[in-house]
């Protein structure tokens, strides 16, 4: 097992002081800082933007955010952190082509708040953030999606409320209490010799290639989906199988389960509705694709968890 503290999104040791959720009084006497979030992005500051920024409760553009406010969780000081959302805000000359894009480098800025203060996209600056914000900023952007796209009950199909300070929605029509939603992947060190295999999906930039993920179906281990998804995917038969280290990864609200296999045959087949292309790759070309040296590889995303493995995996780690 890798040392998890040290993926992005993990290892800042957050209280969640799961405690308070139930009980808004306490919230709101105690000393509180607002995380604030527009449609996914993240309220951000500094030079860099590698700072998250946080609004006091009293700030004048929390009175156009939505009414709802989750406890992310207290600081070492006993400051409460809380997030809202202001997605109905519409900046001047918005173009929505912007947003939502592999690599989104929009930046939009709130008439009502400081030179420098912008909403960006989380996965563009995850890796400046230090690992306490890196875990509020993915945890507000995971709470606020799940939501949005769980506004009505499982069960009865009534509309259910937003409860326990944004950790659970209550049906008041047939009693029913949903919770957030996490979904399980396996992303897979699949490793051959000297070699790893890499894959890629449909419409991602030339060059870009990363490890094989799938997500985890009811009544499977880690170890059997890891075996099945890259024999879907890549025709790729796989012996032993061990789990790695994890990360959380709020896009939209994913748990990814790093695990390496040993490859049993070396012929790929892909699946063309699965991935787009999968070949193998040397310990010298992702090291070179690393140093931004390749002629045709890109290097795997920093901040993810395929870069943390597969860093690793070039230092002999695993």
């Amino acid at each position: 097992m890798l040392d998890a503290e040290k993926v992005t999104f993990g290892g800042s040791g957050l209280d969640r002081a799961a405690e308070l959720r139930d009980k808004p009084d306490e919230i709101s006497a105690q000393a509180s800082e607002v995380v604030l979030l527009w449609r996914g992005k993240v309220l951000v500051e500094g030079s860099n933007l590698d700072r998250l920024a946080r609004l006091p409760m009293s700030h004048p553009v929390l009175e156009e955010a939505l009414p709802d406010t989750v406890l992310l969780g207290r600081e070492e000081s006993g400051t409460l952190i809380l997030a809202r959302d202001i997605s109905t805000w519409e900046p001047d000359g918005f173009d929505t082509s912007t947003i939502g894009g592999f690599f989104d480098k929009s930046e939009q800025v709130h008439p009502g708040l400081g030179d420098g203060v912008v909403f960006a996209e989380l996965r563009r600056i995850m890796t400046r953030l230090t690992p306490r914000e890196a875990e509020l900023a993915a945890t507000a952007k995971a709470i606020f999606q799940w939501h949005e796209s769980h506004l009505f009950c499982a069960r009865c199909g009534a509309r259910s409320t937003f409860s326990q300070s944004g950790w659970q929605r209550t049906c008041d029509s047939c009693g029913g209490h949903h919770f957030p939603r996490t979904d399980p992947v396996v992303i897979m060190l699949i490793t051959r010799g000297n070699s790893v295999l890499m894959g890629r999906s449909i419409g991602w930039p030339e060059g870009m290639y990363s490890l094989l993920a799938g997500f985890i179906e009811p009544g499977e281990t880690i170890e059997a989906a890891v075996r099945r998804e890259v024999y879907e995917e890549s025709g790729i038969k796989v012996g032993q199988v061990e789990y790695l280290s994890s990360q959380p990864w709020p896009f939209p609200a994913s748990l990814m389960l790093g695990c390496w296999g040993e490859a049993l045959n070396d012929d790929i087949h892909i699946d063309p509705l699965e991935i787009e292309d999968a070949i193998w790759v040397s310990r010298e070309d992702i090291m070179l694709a690393f140093a931004g040296e390749h002629s045709k590889l890109m290097p795997a995303r920093r901040g993810a968890i395929a870069h943390f493995l597969l860093r690793y995996w070039l230092a002999d780690k695993i």
